[in-house]
């Protein structure tokens, strides 16, 4: 199913997500369905909070479903380690038509829980450690504008307030 996606403006996306503790068929369903959100609107990340769902959950494909392999689950991830510098185009499923160049580890290694409830480590680099860092982010309540100049971040800010103004939000 597909579920609606939280655009800024929202307050849950600027919340902290809870961990979480029961691996059951309500947080398969959750992730199913995040999946499919994420593939129907051709991202390459999904967090919970944007699914309007304050749990540390997310899902990631770096080939936004071009190939069978690539999707990770992860559940309750945290960063251990974070190598290099990348400076590159970003944006977001929660503010669609806008992008802004954010520096990002190059390099980046996650422990986190499958589905299943197994531990998992993804190490990832250039476009994967953008999209892991970042749905991780979401999960903290940080959106990709936060981590652009005050004066970028009121220009998209001036045109999302312009955009909802006209009903387009």
């Amino acid at each position: 199913m597909i579920l609606p996606i939280v655009k800024y403006g929202n307050p849950i996306l600027h919340q902290i997500a809870t961990p979480v503790i029961s691996f059951d068929e309500e947080l398969e369903e959750l992730s199913k369905n995040m999946v499919e959100t994420m593939y129907d609107a051709t991202g390459v990340g999904l967090a919970a909070p944007q699914v309007g769902m304050l749990t540390r959950l997310m899902v990631v494909d770096p080939t936004a479903g071009e190939k069978t392999d690539s999707l990770i689950v992860l559940v309750n991830p945290k960063i251990i380690t974070t190598e290099g510098d990348q400076f590159e185009d970003e944006g977001c499923l929660s503010i669609p038509s806008f992008s802004e160049q954010v520096h990002r580890s190059q390099k980046v290694v996650v422990s986190a829980r499958g589905i299943d409830n197994k531990e998992l480590v993804v190490e990832g680099q250039g476009l994967l450690s953008r999209i892991l860092i970042h749905e991780i982010d979401h999960l903290n309540g940080v959106l990709f504008i936060d981590h652009i100049s005050v004066i970028k971040r009121d220009i998209i800010k001036r045109k999302i307030r312009k955009k909802v103004r006209n009903g387009e939000w």
